[in-house]
């Protein structure tokens, strides 16, 4: 039985619903810090519904944020712990999905991803496992989790834009690379932006290049 996810949502300036932005923040934080992207988002993309859901359970290092799993080396968690919360957490995301394009009368291309540290894990798990393409999916500052897994499983392919910076602390910016690699293996149409002197968070110019492929794409 899948958990219900909360979200908020900032409606399409033309006030008529033609796609869906999906963001999915990172370990820590929580919907709203990322539905602020809707704002310089909107005007360029007036017929997006833009959602951000909160992660699933409380975060173990952070009791005011929330998490879609645990992760050992910050939490002190278990590695089986953190796969069975990344499983749990999958299942989750999956349902509310399908839950937002039924309420939005959509279809799956006409929805894409838009995913910050641990919400691009979630994401790169997710997409391409739903039985029909999504329009794309952005993933900032994340990594490509189960790397091995990803061809032998993918059952749609989306297409992808990577976008990292290459003074990131937090999530090393050879991720992006490795999980460049795998998708490109997989015959995934990716994509990819060096965000330079960033570290873990989104640069102007980052948000842009992510805009100009929701553009493309919705």
């Amino acid at each position: 039985m899948t958990r219900e996810l909360k979200a908020g949502r900032v409606a399409p300036a033309s006030g008529a619903v033609k796609s869906v932005v999906v963001f999915l923040h990172g370990y820590g934080a929580d919907g709203a810090d990322l539905l602020g992207l809707a704002e310089p988002l909107a005007e360029h993309l007036p017929d997006t519904l833009f959602v951000a859901p909160d992660a699933p359970e409380p975060c173990a290092g952070n009791p005011f944020g929330r998490q879609w799993f645990p992760i050992p080396w910050l939490d002190g968690s278990s590695e089986e712990q953190a796969a069975q919360g990344l499983a749990a957490a999958a299942a989750d995301l999956q349902a509310f999905l399908d839950a937002e394009l039924a309420a939005a009368g959509l279809e799956a291309a006409e929805m894409a991803l838009v995913g910050f540290s641990q919400g691009t894990m979630m994401a790169l798990e997710v997409a391409p496992r739903r039985e029909v393409a999504l329009a794309g999916v952005v993933g900032f500052s994340g990594r490509l989790l189960r790397p091995d897994r990803l061809a032998p499983e993918a059952v749609s392919k989306p297409p992808v834009l990577l976008i990292h910076g290459d003074a990131d602390p937090v999530v090393p910016f050879d991720d992006m690379g490795l999980a460049g690699d795998a998708l490109v293996e997989a015959g995934f149409e990716t994509y990819a932006h060096v965000m330079r002197g960033t570290g873990h968070g989104i640069s102007p110019d980052g948000l842009g290049v992510a805009l100009s492929f929701l553009k493309d794409r919705l």
